[in-house]
């Protein structure tokens, strides 16, 4: 699947899925009590964050394991299937078995992180991944492979929600933005490691690399707060100003905050709940259908498919080494995400996404075009370079545009009274078109490999033009004036 990014620090909320068991809404803004002091708190803000990063980096150890996990199946697919002779169908099941597990983690995660709180949440889905990788590690066949798997895949659908949220909780409000990207770029950090070091130890080997940022996750949460809003939410008073006095610093006056922390949640319990036909009323369904319309093209234009089984893809390609387009798919993820930040507040959120989508069906195209002349017999000495160039420029520029823009989009354009049930239900699209894709990609290319990435290229023209005509320009507005551009 692909991963949440935070755009506009005041603007953009972190989406999980709650609709199902309660209403998600990760990033919370903090109502304003008196505007003279906004300053003022601005400044008692930035007081300590010692403890806020020491947080932040323990928290984004769970957003490591999911890269970890999303990048654990492309470099050991042939390793796998010849030690445990697998066929193609039983190790597509076990590649995208992963997004049914984590389907389930996120959808019960709204009711664990309120139930046992936000780092009882991540040790628990640290257990998961550990037993998943336990598994793993100890498999014999399919089965037990399919078990950790899925093992693994609820305990990152668990993070998915619970550490962004943990984060966007527990710091203030000017380093919010900035430290909730980081769990965008530790899934992608996560990822290119698995890339990078499966490429050079044994498939069972790097499954025990999985237990690393567990280990550092479950001591880690020893020496840092729970959240005070959580503590505030489940009427725990006298931990709650423990909490946000140690985050805020011993010298830091935590009056003003605690208090708006307080009134916020109040008002939040205020609003009536929505439920699912709320979504289907004519203020909220143009919202709704851009919400799932982008999740529907951010997936099915290939990205876990190919990501999935990028190893083998080169192979096909007949490149002499797979491993070498591996490890550059890898190495360009990172820096190219970090180039998405920075633009998507600078450019815009459809700018970026028309380029992103241009150059997808470019990548797409080009590895099309690869396997189309091998198939012919033609110009055989350029197929691998046409099939490595084509992966690379896809993956480059789906990192800089629709791996997180949809995310950002999807927390700018719906109200907050229908955003917890709003955000399930495009999560849950998102999380269905990760299964479907990385479940069928091994198919598809048995069925024709030109054919697959055409029909990858096909769906990012329909992103371009989906794009240019429905999906207003978020960047800058008030929730106000977006539902405004939506409904004229």
């Amino acid at each position: 699947m692909t991963i949440k990014l935070q755009g506009d620090v005041e603007q953009c909320e972190i989406i999980g899925l709650e609709d199902l068991e309660k209403p998600l809404i990760l990033e919370e803004k903090i109502v304003v009590i008196n505007d003279d002091y906004e300053t003022d708190h601005d400044q008692e803000s930035t007081g300590s964050i010692g403890m806020v990063l020491l947080c932040t980096f323990v928290a984004v150890c769970g957003s490591f394991e999911f890269g970890s996990c999303v990048g654990y199946s492309a470099p050991t697919q042939s390793a796998i299937r010849e030690d445990l002779t697998l066929s193609i169908a039983e190790y597509s099941m076990f590649g995208s078995i992963l997004t049914i597990g984590a389907m389930f983690g996120a959808i019960t995660s709204g009711r664990i992180a309120d139930f046992i709180g936000r780092k009882g949440a991540m040790r628990l889905s640290a257990c998961f991944c550990i037993t998943g990788w336990l598994a793993v590690f100890f498999s014999g066949g399919p089965f037990s492979l399919d078990v950790g798997r899925i093992l693994t895949g609820y305990g990152i659908g668990v993070f998915s929600y619970v550490v962004p949220i943990f984060i966007a909780e527990i710091a203030p409000k000017n380093l919010r933005g900035g430290l909730t990207t980081l769990n965008q770029l530790m899934i992608v950090t996560g990822s290119s490691t698995a890339f990078l070091i499966g490429s050079v130890i044994t498939w069972r080997g790097l499954a025990l690399t999985g237990l690393v940022p567990c280990i550092f996750l479950l001591v880690g949460l020893c020496f840092v707060p729970e959240s005070p809003r959580w503590l505030a939410k489940v009427g725990l008073q006298k931990e709650f100003r423990v909490a946000l006095q140690k985050l805020r610093g011993k010298d830091a006056d935590v009056t003003r905050e605690a208090a708006e922390i307080q009134v916020y949640l109040e008002n939040l319990q205020a609003l009536p709940k929505a439920k699912l036909l709320n979504l289907f009323e004519s203020k909220h369904i143009r919202s709704v259908i851009i919400g799932v319309a982008l999740m529907v093209f951010q997936q099915f234009g290939g990205i876990n498919g190919i990501g999935f089984y990028a190893s083998e893809t080169f192979a096909s390609a007949g490149l002499s080494s797979a491993k070498i387009g591996t490890i550059a798919y890898a190495c360009i993820q990172i820096p190219i995400t970090m180039l998405g930040a920075i633009l998507m507040d600078k450019s815009g959120r459809r700018p970026l996404m028309m380029i992103s989508s241009t150059g997808t069906f470019l990548g797409s195209f080009l590895a099309g075009i690869s396997f189309f002349l091998k198939g012919h017999g033609w110009l055989l000495d350029w197929v691998p370079i046409l099939a490595i160039a084509g992966v690379l420029i896809y993956v480059s520029a789906f990192s800089i545009g629709m791996g997180a823009v949809p995310w950002v989009i999807m927390s700018e354009i719906f109200p907050i009274n229908i955003k917890g049930i709003a955000g399930s239900l495009v999560v849950l699209v998102n999380w269905s078109g990760a299964w479907a894709v990385s479940f069928t990609f091994n198919f598809l290319m048995d069925w024709s490999s030109s054919g697959t990435f055409f029909v990858y290229s096909g769906f990012s023209v329909l992103t371009f033009l989906y794009v240019a005509k429905f999906v207003p320009e978020t960047k800058g507005k008030t929730l106000e004036e977006i539902q405004k551009s939506i409904n004229s």
